[in-house]
């Protein structure tokens, strides 16, 4: 990638060492069924940022002085289990070295392996999946690490909860949990769905946000848009609540599919990762400190077990 710092921030706030929040990107696109080119999302998202102002109005606040180090890529494309195993390893790692990791994809198959990640280091982690599409298939053409599956293994290991679904295979409402699952055709005639959601969270909450949640509308670009979806105002208004009320410990943003003559969904991708930043680290000084609170006990039992399941991939 051509991109040197995130958002051509100075060096000053781009050094591993002394940020707080690391950003992952994760050109792939293996497994997608329908409109290729995901992998080119995090290009587009890079170069979109560049053109962002920095500071946030809402917040008052520049939150790349809390420091953004931009990870070199995972380019591991061998296989989907190849990458989700590479996108685990990297994401742990960092967690393990206090940071506050982010991910933008990519397809969302790349989630499995950070939702993985984030279960191994945090207790009684909630998996919030922002999504038009349930993505709750066990297996799909042959591979678990398709991006139909991105949420299944979160629907076994996590407390799962969905919000904003609209499309679906029948197969899965066999997995889902409907009590944790926010249908958009409900959402748009409850006024207390954003209240009901945070009931269902537990307090340490990993976001997984799949582009194509919001309506088409505003977000074209996307691999699969389906018709009905979030809004920029409602969705920052129900986020920010999310990040005030529970310890969202890091999250990922994927499926972006850039459109050389459409570069606004490029823009709103920059816009809602630098917002969701500002919300975290809201009220945080340059100079605090950083504790993101994984537990290292629970991050090295479930190192030994995960070994052992890569080891049969």
């Amino acid at each position: 990638m051509s991109t040197k710092t995130y958002a051509g921030i100075p060096q000053k706030y781009a050094a591993l060492e002394t940020s707080k929040i690391v950003l992952i990107p994760v050109p792939y696109d293996g497994t997608s069924t329908w409109q290729k080119g995901a992998d080119k999302g995090p290009e587009a998202f890079l170069h979109a940022s560049e053109n962002m102002e920095l500071y946030d109005i809402e917040t008052e606040t520049e939150v790349y002085k809390q420091g953004i180090y931009l990870s070199d890529p995972i380019t591991e494309n061998a296989s989907p289990e190849a990458m989700v195993k590479a996108v685990h390893k990297k994401t742990k790692d960092y967690i393990l070295r206090n940071k506050f990791v982010t991910l933008f994809g990519g397809e969302h198959s790349i989630s499995i392996g950070s939702i993985r990640a984030f279960n191994e280091c945090f207790d009684d982690l909630t998996v919030l999946h922002i999504d038009a599409h349930a993505d709750l298939r066990k297996e799909y053409e042959g591979s678990s690490c398709n991006h139909a599956c991105a949420v299944y293994e979160a629907s076994q290991t996590t407390n799962l909860v969905q919000v904003g679904i609209r499309s679906m295979d029948s197969a899965e409402t066999t997995v889902m949990d409907r009590e944790k699952t926010w249908f958009a055709h409900e959402m748009a005639t409850d006024e207390y769905w954003m209240d009901n959601v945070l009931e269902a969270l537990g307090e340490n909450v990993f976001i997984t946000f799949d582009l194509d949640a919001f309506d088409p509308s505003i977000l074209p670009s996307t691999g699969t848009p389906e018709p009905g979806g979030l809004f920029y105002y409602e969705t920052l208004d129900f986020l920010k609540q999310v990040f005030a009320e529970r310890n969202v410990v890091g999250f990922d943003i994927v499926e972006l599919c850039p459109n050389p003559e459409e570069k606004s969904s490029d823009f709103l991708a920059a816009k809602l990762y630098y917002k969701m930043l500002s919300y975290k680290f809201e009220g945080t000084e340059e100079e605090d400190e950083f504790e993101s609170n994984f537990n290292d006990s629970k991050s090295k039992n479930f190192g030994t077990k995960l070994n052992n399941e890569d080891d049969a991939y």
